[in-house]
């Protein structure tokens, strides 16, 4: 049985791809969930008219995004901690910590898409990525001071 991809389905095709399943996994999986429509004339042109929707809307999205990763770029946040001896950290800055200093300038990021590896342990001036788009990813400039006693 032939079928219309209305999204992604792993290891079977794309949105808008016609793939061939049996007959059971369309009646049984593809059609119950809308993940699938039957092979017509008609639901070819819904899915046509879904895709550009779609295609509209992911522009708009890569669009906002790397309209933000300029913003993010120009952008510094500084935290200032405690240290102990050798200049180590009492504590870490985080991603929720930057989430929160991107918040404090308006800029509503959340702390998923900070690919912080492993909290900030350090002094010193580091760059952190930050996902904001399947291939848009930003370079924020995170600056960890001494806090004076």
């Amino acid at each position: 049985m032939e079928v219309i991809l209305r999204e992604h389905v792993d290891n079977l095709g794309r949105r808008g791809d016609v793939v061939k399943v049996a007959p059971g996994y369309a009646r049984n999986y593809l059609l119950p969930r809308q993940l699938a429509l039957p092979v017509t004339a008609e639901n070819r042109k819904r899915i046509e008219r879904e895709r550009k929707v779609a295609d509209i809307r992911e522009a708009q999205e890569k669009q906002d995004a790397e309209a933000l990763a300029t913003q993010l770029t120009a952008i510094e946040c500084v935290f200032q901690r405690r240290v102990g001896e050798n200049d180590v950290l009492y504590g870490s800055v985080t991603a929720a910590d930057i989430s929160t200093c991107l918040a404090g300038k308006q800029l509503d990021i959340e702390k998923r898409r900070i690919d912080l590896a492993e909290p900030i342990k350090q002094l010193g001036e580091f760059t952190v990525p930050v996902k904001l788009y399947r291939e848009v990813v930003a370079q924020l400039r995170v600056r960890v001071e001494k806090q004076e006693e």
